[in-house]
């Protein structure tokens, strides 16, 4: 029993409401069920009736005989506030209030004492008391404490929230910052493969119709050449007096008559070739612009995959690597065909980066499974990394050196894949070369509402 139980008394003319304690003080966005309890322990019956009919007015509350005792309430339900003895048998209360701070930080501490000390004043704040109260003690003073404590636990809850929601809020807008980024670069990067696109058709344009002259003058000249010498030949059959035909022999001798006319046709020949290459350039510039297909049609893969190879054929040529084709017969497929030509674009270039001046190869496969097209490319380049290919599609993400890549080719190849409601998937080992293998759907347009 707390010797100074008789001194523990309510105000005169007190009926122990405690008017000075305003609900509104909980805050009702973060109030709980449990934010009116309090625990109660003192070792002295009187005390513990005192302050439980006092308090429960207002707040709901229950009672403890011990440390011990209250320990295990408190581990059973939650409680807003405990109001605690010092001196207690067993557990004291210095003890039970540093449990209480390691195990329920949310709870509020009211520490009381008969006895005057100060240091003990001193160490309860510091382990985390809100308030220290001596007996004998007024009601009111006891309802004023409490009042604050609860009020400053509140204040201190609803900070941590408030703070917790603030950080998710600014990673939820650091998430959409980077996003926006990724955009605003993707957008660039595609705005250079269109213009990309569109130097392509306009190079192939320019170039065509000059083309078109060369190809058709060679026709013509081979024509006149043909008569020419059918000329020449009659013409050396004539009989033509002395002086003539001893100048006509030295002219011969001079300009080496008889090779220049052999020389003709193999010239010819070379002509011609060169503008058969000029054309199947401006057929592939076309073919990998397709600017004459903006809308979704039916194209043939293999065409695309064709065209972007011979426009890479001399990047290919001077890392001395070896091409291996293995068309399979494909359907035409619903798709943007320029889009597409972007990814194979994209994927071949890396495989001959990957190579590097190693010699290696790169081989392309193509397959038709019913209803779905695959695509492989493979290289014996070094390979990536395991830590590396779980980023390879992130944007930004590049192993190259500063300069040497934006790390945007993969990211925009994976969106443009899945816009056809395909997927993308990579295989490969350090050392031992990679593989992207890409599945098509042959409508996509059916698939997803890929106009849309």
């Amino acid at each position: 029993m707390n010797p100074n139980s008789e001194n523990l008394r309510a105000p005169s003319g007190s009926t122990y409401a405690m008017s000075s304690i305003s609900e509104s003080s909980i805050d009702p966005e973060y109030a709980e069920e449990h934010d009116r309890r309090i625990l109660i322990v003192d070792d002295d019956e009187f005390v513990l009736k005192l302050f439980a009919s006092y308090l429960n007015e207002t707040y709901t509350c229950e009672m403890a005989r011990n440390a011990q005792e209250a320990l295990e309430i408190l581990a059973r339900e939650p409680f807003a506030l405990v109001l605690s003895d010092i001196q207690m048998p067993g557990l004291g209360g210095i003890e039970l209030l540093r449990k209480i701070v390691e195990r329920y930080s949310e709870t509020a501490v009211i520490m009381i004492s008969g006895v005057d000390r100060t240091q003990r004043v001193v160490d309860a704040i510091r382990m985390g008391a809100s308030d220290y109260l001596l007996k004998p003690c007024e009601l009111d003073v006891l309802s004023a404490s409490v009042h604050r404590a609860l009020e400053r636990r509140l204040l201190l809850r609803n900070a941590r929230r408030y703070k917790r929601d603030l950080e998710i809020r600014n990673a939820d807008l650091a998430r959409q910052q980077a996003e926006l980024q990724r955009l605003q670069a993707q957008i660039v990067q595609s705005e250079k493969m269109a213009s990309l696109g569109l130097m392509a058709a306009g190079v192939a344009h320019e170039i065509n119709n000059p083309a078109g002259f060369i190809y058709s003058n060679i026709d013509l000249l081979r024509k006149h050449i043909v008569d020419l010498e059918r000329f020449l030949r009659i013409y050396d059959q004539l009989a033509l007096p002395a002086d003539i035909a001893s100048q006509i022999n030295e002219i011969k001798k001079e300009i080496d008559y008889d090779n220049l006319v052999n020389d003709l046709d193999s010239i010819l020949a070379d002509c011609s070739l060169g503008a058969e290459r000029i054309r199947d350039v401006i057929k592939n510039l076309r073919l990998f612009s397709r600017l004459d297909e903006a809308e979704i049609k039916r194209v043939d893969l293999n065409e695309g995959i064709e065209a972007t190879l011979r426009l890479l054929s001399i990047y290919y040529k001077a890392g001395n690597i070896t091409l291996v084709r293995d068309y399979g017969e494909l359907p035409p497929i619903n798709c943007y065909a320029a889009q597409l030509n972007q990814v194979w674009m994209n994927l071949l270039v890396n495989a001959a980066q990957a190579i590097g001046k190693n010699h290696g190869e790169v081989k392309i496969k193509t397959r038709c499974d019913g209803a779905t097209v695959t695509i492989a490319v493979s290289d014996t380049g070094e390979g990536i990394l395991p830590e590396h290919v779980k980023r390879i599609f992130d944007p930004f993400f590049t192993t190259k050196p500063i300069g040497e890549g934006t790390g945007l080719g993969l990211s925009i190849s994976h969106s443009i894949v899945e816009q056809h409601s395909g997927t993308i998937r990579v295989e490969s080992k350090s050392g031992s070369g990679t593989t992207f293998t890409i599945t098509l759907p042959v409508d996509a347009e059916e698939a997803a509402g890929l106009e849309n």
